[in-house]
């Protein structure tokens, strides 16, 4: 039995493989680099050729940097960016070339028919989520309708990991990560559902069986050991979606615990044993069986980077934005900042809008900067507080991506939540996640918990400051009224912007 784990990571920007160790530390670590094709506005495509010819490079330089590393694999195990529909016949060749990816906007229209047809209460709890253009469940209805030939010649419909493990072991399957956010499986029986595979005309004979993530779904097949340079027959495993994946690799695996993902945008994410059922949720079930309720807020690095552009020309940067807002004191001096600048997908308004409030001659710049701040965390803890009205909240927050990088915003956020937050030491966290699946698939760690204590390593805690505690408390049901009170100002504006671009084209303008 080899000593070391071989984890893959099918991302959007490019196929990333490691060697990790059983203590969780990454020992050689390899990334190609691969493009997405945009046909026309909204679309979003890549070829899975692209990540097969990735895999066999990016495995090959792992293995050339550790030298005998290749016998001393103990598994491989993949994880991949989540709802790519790759459509393969019964050989497992593609029948189309370039396939949908998460981000493409295509399937609006199969969608909106869908909510006219399906009430909305139905779909909702079938498949814990609601309609949405990213679902595998669209992306094969559109191309049924615009591919014919392609999707009746398909035997399965894989997701990018699972297409790579069909490449790597000739079988074929799905985990139930992946499923969960198909609007394709129902959440009660966790297994693929009839009723929406006829609500939304898929046909079931299309779906894979479904395994565990930590299943092994084969050996490695001779010809694809020969083409990674590895011996044949290396376990390889059934793996899980990369946002899954990447949660278990940072170590939030149990009911209460929670996870923010501040980059552009900010995902929130609560561990639960059960579901919610909401319109501005997402339930995904995690490789361990837990739930996690996801919410996704537009704002959050966008918001500053806003700052920069409209207050500053892009003349300051990140960091010095961060410094002007400690300047400024926990509440910036009773100034409210709105973050919705680009709207909201997940919202009952969705054109809602950025907006301060509370100003006042003596605030100065450095309030301005920290209300930024401060708003965002405020527009998360607008969805936290609904999402743990039942529960107690979250016993600690792992923190990820851009905004875990500021150590303010971190401890403004730990205050307005009144939760500790931690960081990861290492920021791969889907290879991590892959590699603890592995150690406990094969024996080496008797459960995920025992998995995550020994393999996931934490930087210093951010604990609460209990006086920003007391007055976010304060400020907390104010920012709330502020959003349900402005919500009535929204269509009047979004008229205001029509009447204003008809004015400015002026006469025999376009």
């Amino acid at each position: 039995m080899g000593d070391l784990y071989l984890a893959v990571d099918v991302g959007t920007g490019g196929l990333r493989a490691a060697l990790v160790d059983r203590t969780g530390r990454i020992l050689a670590y390899a990334h190609q680099e691969h493009e997405q094709i945009v046909p026309q506005f909204g679309w979003s495509e890549q070829r899975p050729m692209e990540w097969w010819k990735g895999t066999i490079a990016s495995i090959r330089k792992v293995l050339e940097k550790i030298p005998g590393s290749a016998e001393r694999v103990s598994a491989i195990c993949a994880c991949g960016q989540m709802h790519g529909t790759v459509l393969v016949d019964a050989q497992g060749k593609l029948t189309l070339d370039a396939v949908p990816l998460w981000n493409d906007k295509r399937t609006v229209a199969q969608v909106d028919a869908f909510k006219k047809r399906v009430p909305h209460e139905k779909s909702l709890s079938l498949a814990a989520n609601i309609p949405a253009p990213a679902w595998p469940a669209f992306k094969l209805r559109w191309i049924k309708e615009n591919h014919p030939d392609a999707f009746n010649r398909a035997h399965h419909v894989l997701m990018p990991k699972d297409w790579i493990n069909f490449k790597l072991t000739g079988a074929f399957a799905q985990d139930y990560t992946e499923a969960s956010l198909s609007f394709l499986m129902d959440w009660k029986t966790r297994e693929w559902s009839d009723e929406l595979c006829d609500l939304t005309g898929v046909p079931r004979s299309l779906l894979p069986p479904l395994r565990e993530s930590y299943d092994v779904l084969g050996g490695l097949s001779r010809e694809a050991a020969q083409q990674l340079n590895l011996p044949e027959g290396i376990p390889v495993l059934v793996g899980a979606g990369d946002y899954p994946m990447a949660l278990l690799g940072s170590g939030v695996i149990a009911s209460g615990m929670g996870s923010d993902v501040t980059g552009t945008s900010s995902i929130i994410t609560v561990l639960r044993d059960d579901i919610i059922l909401d319109d501005e949720a997402a339930n995904v079930l995690m490789p361990n069986g837990k739930w996690g309720v996801m919410t996704l807020v537009d704002a959050g690095g966008d918001a500053i980077r806003w700052a920069r552009r409209a207050l500053h020309e892009n003349k300051l940067s990140y960091d010095d934005v961060e410094l002007s807002a400690s300047q400024s004191r926990a509440g910036s001096n009773s100034l409210f900042f709105l973050p919705y600048l680009s709207g909201e997908r997940v919202a009952q308004k969705p054109n809602s809008r950025a907006q301060y409030f509370g100003l006042k001659a003596e605030h100065t710049m450095h309030d301005l900067h920290r209300a930024v701040l401060e708003g965002v965390a405020f527009s998360v803890r607008l969805k936290l507080d609904k999402f743990t009205a039942d529960k107690a909240k979250p016993d600690r927050i792992v923190a990820a991506s851009g905004g875990a990088k500021s150590d303010l915003w971190l401890k403004i956020k730990a205050s307005m939540y009144n939760v500790p937050y931690v960081m990861t030491e290492e920021v791969e966290c889907g290879i991590i996640g892959s590699a603890m699946t592995m150690a406990y698939a094969l024996g080496h760690y008797a459960d995920f918990d025992d998995a995550a204590k020994a393999m996931v390593h934490y930087a210093e805690e951010i604990s609460p400051d209990p006086q920003w505690v007391e007055l976010y408390d304060k400020m907390m049901p104010i920012y709330a009224r502020l959003y349900e009170h402005s919500k009535s100002f929204y269509d009047d504006l979004d008229q205001l912007d029509i009447t204003n671009k008809t004015q400015a084209k002026g006469p025999g303008k376009s």
